[in-house]
């Protein structure tokens, strides 16, 4: 069976960055669960997906465009450190969540400090990078 948009796929995934460092996986666990093309994963992912038939397995390589975009230096935001809660003390590589305008949670991480201000990173952990997944497709409905 060949899984098509509008499927709910199951597949065990492992993805890597370019120096073969391992940022996810569903070894040893559940695998996972999604509908092909319901905009629900990244573009490069669904797109790696579509087409595959059961029991197949395939490694990709997804630039950064088709997974968490490119890092953009908008998404940078400083705040003067009077508006920090006197109960954060920031350190570089803290991670910490603000509340968008939209009311969503928005995962931050600190990325200076200094006497008047602290800088947030709002891009993704992924952004800007070339992701590579060993996919297998393991069920299609």
């Amino acid at each position: 069976m060949q899984a098509k948009k509008g499927d709910a796929v199951q597949v065990h995934y492992t993805g890597k960055l370019e120096d073969g460092s391992v940022f996810d996986t569903s070894a040893n666990r559940e695998p996972l669960g999604f509908t092909l093309g319901d905009g629900n994963m990244i573009k490069g992912f669904d797109t790696a997906v579509d087409g595959m038939t059961l029991g197949d397995k395939v490694t990709v390589t997804i630039p950064a465009a088709e997974a968490y975009g490119e890092r953009r230096d908008d998404m940078m935001i400083d705040v003067p450190i009077a508006q920090v809660p006197a109960d954060i003390k920031p350190e570089i590589g803290m991670s910490l969540t603000l509340q968008g305008g939209n009311g969503q949670p928005m995962p931050v991480t600190v990325v200076g400090v200094d006497a008047e201000k602290i800088t947030l990173d709002a891009n993704h952990q992924l952004a800007g990078k070339d992701l590579i997944f060993d996919i297998e497709l393991v069920k299609v409905n």
